[in-house]
């Protein structure tokens, strides 16, 4: 499986601007077999296909997970 080192996870809101975070694979895998990816603070956390799906992790209590737009580093 060839999956990208680093993606970005852009999350829209629609009162403010969009967010994005960088997120950079890990070498743990999720429970669907493919890459962790999280960003610098360990706070961000997602499972990665190599199809660009992501499903979001809890890094900790009494968050909020949204569904992002996913595009490897590097792509435009």
């Amino acid at each position: 499986m060839d999956n990208p080192e680093s993606y970005e996870l852009v999350f829209q809101a629609s009162a403010v601007e969009d967010d994005a975070v960088i997120v950079r694979r890990t070498p743990r895998e999720g429970a669907g077999g493919y890459p962790i990816y999280e960003d610098e603070t360990g706070i961000v956390r997602a499972e990665i296909s190599e199809k660009g799906e992501v499903r979001m992790m809890a890094s900790g209590g009494h968050q909020v997970l949204g569904s992002p737009l996913v595009r490897a580093v590097g792509e435009h």
